[in-house]
């Protein structure tokens, strides 16, 4: 398996334990630099390698009222004031090609969403960048199928890749987080991150917006440690309830702290025993 450096960060096979974690999207700029002051601290204390995420447009939104967050420049001057002032990574959702391009110049990760894996224009333009490239397979897909975005990537010289599974489409409203998908895109080469939070969700479950069930995240989260994921992906909110987007889906940053100290336990325990 490849490991992947992001600034000071590696991830890979007998790697620390590496997070993914932020608010869903950028509420305001205030907002997304108390929330990153706040993961930092927390990451810090716990000694827990730490990438910070946030989205500045929501362009998968079930109602066309939803929240969406600040839009391109602006998002990407508010994640480059994270970067720099706390001087911490940042991974952020591109949607576009163009947007891909202009992402490339700011952020240290660029993710690819799950709807959007297949679509090569995107894909390609986002491996040019030279930025790692973090792709999310699709609900619609079988893990063995991301072999062809990995081939994509590759060929547009570019294998910064990590590989991230939330979950796949079970019938009407519902995901199934299958943990044989970790080591199923393990043997495609590259690091795989779950993502936790996103794989609670009930898609389109409250009509207008997407639901969630908040309470499984720590299940998730540590069966897919004891599966041997390389890296997590956690969205946090200091008050999930009043959250702009995913706010059934989002972490309370209170029970962060106790989840990530198990986690990382949790990990070291698998590694141990693989070496």
């Amino acid at each position: 398996m490849q490991d992947i450096h992001i600034k000071n960060i590696q991830i890979g096979k007998n790697k620390p334990l590496a997070v993914m974690c932020g608010p869903c999207v950028i509420e305001s700029e205030d907002h997304c630099l108390n929330a990153a002051a706040v993961l930092k601290t927390i990451f810090t204390m716990l000694d827990i390698p730490f990438i910070f995420k946030s989205s500045y447009d929501k362009a998968n939104r079930s109602s066309y009222s939803s929240f969406r967050g600040p839009g391109l420049q602006e998002g990407l001057r508010i994640l480059s004031r994270v970067q720099n002032e706390f001087d911490i990574p940042v991974v952020t959702d591109v949607h576009s090609p163009e947007e891909a391009t202009a992402a490339g110049e700011v952020c240290d990760i660029l993710q690819i969403p799950a709807f959007l894996c297949r679509q090569t224009d995107l894909v390609v333009a986002t491996a040019k960048t030279g930025c790692v490239v973090s792709v999310k397979k699709g609900q619609f897909m079988a893990p063995w199928d991301m072999t062809n975005v990995v081939a994509k990537i590759q060929e547009a010289n570019n294998s910064k890749i990590i590989l991230i599974d939330r979950g796949t489409t079970f019938g009407y409203n519902n995901l199934v987080c299958d943990m044989r998908a970790i080591p199923i895109m393990q043997k495609l080469g590259f690091p795989v991150c779950f993502d936790a939070t996103h794989g609670v969700q009930l898609p389109g479950g409250n009509g207008s917006s997407s639901g969630g069930e908040r309470e499984f995240i720590p299940t998730l989260a540590q069966a897919a440690i004891g599966a041997g994921a390389n890296c997590l992906f956690i969205e946090a909110h200091p008050d999930p309830k009043n959250a702009l987007s995913d706010a059934s889906s989002v972490l309370s940053f209170d029970q962060l702290p106790a989840l990530l100290r198990k986690l990382k336990q949790l990990y070291h325990v698998v590694h141990e025993m693989e070496s």
